[in-house]
């Protein structure tokens, strides 16, 4: 009752046209928590469906050794027919097999030593497996750890140089800091639990009541970010905290970006754009629920807001990446609720990729879209040598050429140039999938190698890689 009240109160509300609908939207649904409160509502609701179907028990998949290639659009192995193009499977483990007692696959991240070796990090409800991604492109489990309070579906991980970054929703988890080195001399005969209490390199307390939706970094500072860290009426209202890891074994927080209030996912650069009046200062993308929300944090004692600008289909702004972080002129967008809710660009339940010019960092502007050709929801992009990858739970792992958006910033030129299905469960349905939240919830394909980490949430941990001659 609570969900169906809830929905019919947002239809309601986006239909009063004669009153500002974003004005609406933010004092009724967003700035109360009403919205996210629905949205959580709704996941673990989904989520409860699938692990009563068994989908979650992850020691049922079976490790897939050997090579899978992308033949005529789909990868055969055993029983799966998995859809791609263009790319190909080299390795897969489960969840289990990745050490985990509970399964159900989050965030992950990459690491490449100083000798370049490749290192990956994979969420998982009861803490985060570590792994070494061979020269074959396999799966070498190292070991895990666990996580710091009690088990949460949300657990975000990035990377800050040799460290990783992991936060939880799990109240008391705080924000672990890992030092990736310690995975060098392993031997993978002897997998590693590690211990929060002696083997982490820095441990941040200072959260309300320990818990963040998600964590963000930026290498070219001392800081990393908390985002979303609850509850809405701590006074940082759920905002960017600022956390100082100068010292990472004494992480500290100077303050926070609290007027916006509840930011969900963010970017951190130092600003290198178009504006040349912030040349050189630290420029937060905040992704608040219902617009994208530019920030100047280069104070960290007085942060200020920039621009605050909403769009048309938007339902619940979930997470962004500039186009180019050496000339900020271009941001990609996606929205997490718009094909949910039926709303805007999103009615016919494709993932939609906002593009946006913020060459003008206190006027942005929504300039096109580009719109997936599968049924499903978009969750987490991000951009590197003119290409997004993107994560977009049911549809897969996803390419996109997104080199055409400085000339044509329509979106018309934007080519999906590969992708690897990782949920064939839904591929027989009107459209080509699901508008649900399964699938795959994060990817990392920033390694030299070209080796592509997909975390799912029911399975385990996918190593795919482009064919040769593809993905550039």
């Amino acid at each position: 009752m609570y969900l169906q009240t809830a929905l019919l109160s947002l239809s309601a509300l986006v239909a009063a046209k004669e009153l500002p609908k974003d004005e609406i939207k933010a004092a009724k649904l967003y700035d109360s928590g009403i919205r996210h409160a629905n949205n959580v509502a709704i996941k673990k609701e989904s989520w409860a469906l699938q692990e009563a179907a068994g989908a979650y028990n992850s020691a049922q998949y079976a490790e897939i050794k050997d090579k899978v290639e992308c033949i005529n659009g789909t990868a055969i192995s055993g029983k799966d027919t998995f859809k791609c193009s263009n790319i190909d499977l080299l390795h897969f483990l489960s969840h289990s097999e990745l050490g985990s007692a509970r399964g159900v696959g989050s965030s992950s991240w990459g690491w490449t030593s100083k000798d370049g070796r490749e290192f990956v990090a994979i969420g998982q409800q009861d803490g985060a497996a570590f792994a070494e991604i061979s020269k074959e492109g396999k799966l070498v489990y190292l070991g895990r750890l666990p996580q710091f309070s009690t088990p949460s579906t949300w657990r975000e991980i990035r990377g800050q140089n040799d460290l990783m970054i992991i936060g939880s929703e799990a109240e008391g988890h705080g924000i672990q800091i890992f030092d990736m080195n310690k995975l060098l001399d392993i031997d993978p005969s002897k997998p590693v639990t590690f211990s929060n209490e002696k083997d982490l390199t820095g441990h941040y307390k200072g959260l309300p009541i320990g818990r963040t939706h998600n964590v963000v970094t930026n290498p070219e500072t001392n800081f990393i970010y908390a985002v979303g860290a609850q509850p809405r009426n701590d006074s940082c209202k759920s905002g960017i905290i600022f956390i100082d890891i100068t010292d990472p074994s004494k992480p500290t927080s100077p303050g926070c970006a609290s007027e916006d209030g509840y930011v969900h996912d963010a970017q951190c650069l130092i600003y290198r754009g178009p504006d040349k009046a912030f040349e050189g200062r630290e420029i937060c993308y905040g992704f608040n629920e219902d617009t994208l929300t530019i920030y100047d944090v280069t104070d960290k004692k007085a942060p200020a807001i920039l621009s605050n600008t909403s769009y048309e289909g938007a339902a619940y702004t979930h997470q962004g990446v500039v186009l180019d972080k050496q000339n900020q002129h271009y941001l990609l967008l996606d929205d997490e609720y718009d094909e949910y809710d039926k709303v805007g660009p999103g009615i016919p339940g494709n993932p939609i990729t906002y593009i946006w010019d913020i060459s003008s960092l206190k006027a942005p502007k929504q300039t096109g879209l580009y719109r997936s050709g599968a049924k499903g929801i978009d969750h987490n992009q991000y951009v590197a040598d003119g290409f997004a990858y993107q994560s977009n739970y049911g549809t897969g792992f996803r390419v996109l050429d997104v080199r055409s958006i400085p000339d044509d910033p329509t979106g018309a030129g934007v080519k999906e140039i590969g992708f690897f299905d990782v949920y064939p469960e839904d591929d027989n349905l009107p459209g080509g999938g699901s508008v649900k939240f399964v699938g795959t919830w994060s990817s990392y394909a920033l390694f030299k190698s070209g080796h592509i980490l997909v975390n799912t949430m029911e399975r385990g941990a996918f190593i795919v890689k482009f064919q040769e001659g593809q993905g550039k």
